[in-house]
């Protein structure tokens, strides 16, 4: 079976208070952001055991900082985009989960996602988004205009 995993902080997160100043200046509605790592895992074992075997891991997870989640499905949520390698790692996370939203709290809608992977959150040239619709964006080139 394969499980995907959350890791994120639970102390400030630089980076996504960064990301989020810069979507706000380049026109994105996004009121909060928040950051995780993504790990996949083809593992048979519950969820418990699982944890336990992640947690006394100290290359990918410390509890002093990192909250672990064990996700119901490998696929990103609303209002969220797992960005991905080209060139899959084995060492490291699957992805980097972005989730936005609104000023209500909510995931923010799609065509605000789709301004915010392409303005920021992901180089084309290097890299992939995958949407919570589960489709992976395979353009060359994000921008029409090039």
């Amino acid at each position: 079976m394969r499980r995907a995993v959350s890791i994120g902080l639970k102390i400030p997160d630089n980076t996504a208070y960064t990301a989020l100043v810069t979507l706000r200046r380049l026109g994105v509605a996004v009121e909060r952001m928040q950051r995780s790592e993504i790990y996949l895992f083809d593992d048979e074992r519950d969820a418990a055991a699982l944890t336990d075997g992640i947690m006394a891991d100290e290359t990918i997870f410390n509890p002093n900082k990192h909250r672990l989640t064990i996700l119901d499905r490998d696929a990103p949520g609303p209002g969220e985009v797992w960005i991905e390698p080209l060139v899959a790692s084995t060492s490291g996370p699957a992805a980097i989960a972005w989730r936005l939203l609104d000023e209500t709290g909510a995931p923010v809608e799609r065509s605000v996602l789709a301004a915010a992977i392409e303005r920021l959150l992901c180089n084309p040239a290097i890299e992939r988004p995958r949407t919570g619709d589960g489709e992976r964006d395979e353009r060359d080139i994000a921008f029409a205009s090039e």
